[in-house]
C-alpha cells in the first residue's frame, strides 16, 4: 500500500455526513463559481467539493490512486501530484481552482510553487478558492495530522497569494470547524448553513480565502 492510500485510510477516513456538508458549502460559494466555468480541484481526495459544484467542466486531481472511484458522473479525475505536475495542465484554461486542506501538506517552497502554478492555470479574472486550517485558531490540533509541513494563518496565506500576483477578494479567518472527527451521524443542511452564516463559530479552525488573478 502506498503512502497516499495509507494516509486516507488512517487519517482521512470517509464520514457519512461529509458529502451533505460539502453540498451546502458549494451552494454558499456558488456566486464565486459560474455555472459555465471550467473548474479544477487540486488534492480532491473523496471529491466532495468538486462533486457538489455546478460547472461546464470539472477536473479533480489527487496523488491518491483511488480518487477516480469517488468522482461523480461528469467529473474527470486524474492521478497527479499537485506539487510537481500542475504545469502539465493547459495554461490559462481554468476559471476556478479549488483547494481544500492541501497547501499545508507541502514544504513552504513547494506550497509557494503550487500557488504560482495555479496562477498560470487560471484565466485572467479567474478565482482561487481555498479552505484550510488556520493555525491562528487550530494550533492545538494542527500537528495531530502528521503530514502537515507548513504553517499558514489567514495573514500569511493571503500574503503568499499576493506575492504571486493575486488580489484577495474575501478572507474569513474562521469559516468551518477544524475537523468532523467528533461529529456523529447525520448533519442537517440547515445547521451547516446556520453555522456558515453565524458570527459565532464554536470550534472554528478552518479559514476561507478567495483570491482573483487580475
Amino acid at each position: 500500500m502506498n503512502g497516499a492510500s495509507t494516509y486516507h485510510d488512517v487519517h482521512l477516513t470517509e464520514h457519512p455526513a461529509r458529502q451533505g456538508v460539502w453540498r451546502v458549502i458549494a451552494d454558499y460559494l456558488a456566486p464565486w463559481v459560474p455555472e459555465d466555468s471550467h473548474v479544477l480541484e487540486i488534492g480532491a481526495g473523496h471529491c466532495h467539493w468538486i462533486n457538489s459544484v455546478r460547472a461546464s467542466h470539472r477536473l479533480a486531481i489527487d496523488l491518491w490512486p483511488d480518487v477516480g472511484r469517488f468522482a461523480a458522473s461528469g467529473v474527470e479525475a486524474r492521478v497527479m501530484d499537485a506539487g510537481r505536475e500542475l504545469p502539465a495542465l493547459p495554461a490559462a484554461h481554468f476559471d476556478v481552482v479549488l483547494a481544500s486542506n492541501v497547501l499545508e501538506h507541502f514544504e513552504p517552497d513547494t506550497a509557494s510553487s503550487i500557488v504560482r502554478d495555479v496562477a498560470a492555470l487560471l484565466r485572467p479574472g479567474g478565482r482561487f478558492l481555498i479552505i484550510q486550517p488556520n493555525y491562528r485558531y487550530a494550533y492545538r490540533s494542527y500537528f495531530d495530522d502528521y503530514t502537515h509541513r507548513t504553517v499558514f494563518s489567514d495573514v500569511s496565506l493571503a500574503n503568499m497569494l499576493r506575492s504571486h500576483g493575486f488580489q484577495i477578494d474575501l478572507s474569513k479567518p474562521r469559516f468551518l470547524p477544524y475537523s468532523m472527527k467528533n461529529v456523529r451521524g447525520y448533519v442537517p443542511p440547515w445547521l451547516v448553513r446556520a453555522y456558515i452564516r453565524s458570527p459565532f463559530k464554536p470550534r472554528a479552525g478552518q479559514m476561507l480565502i478567495i483570491a482573483t488573478k487580475p
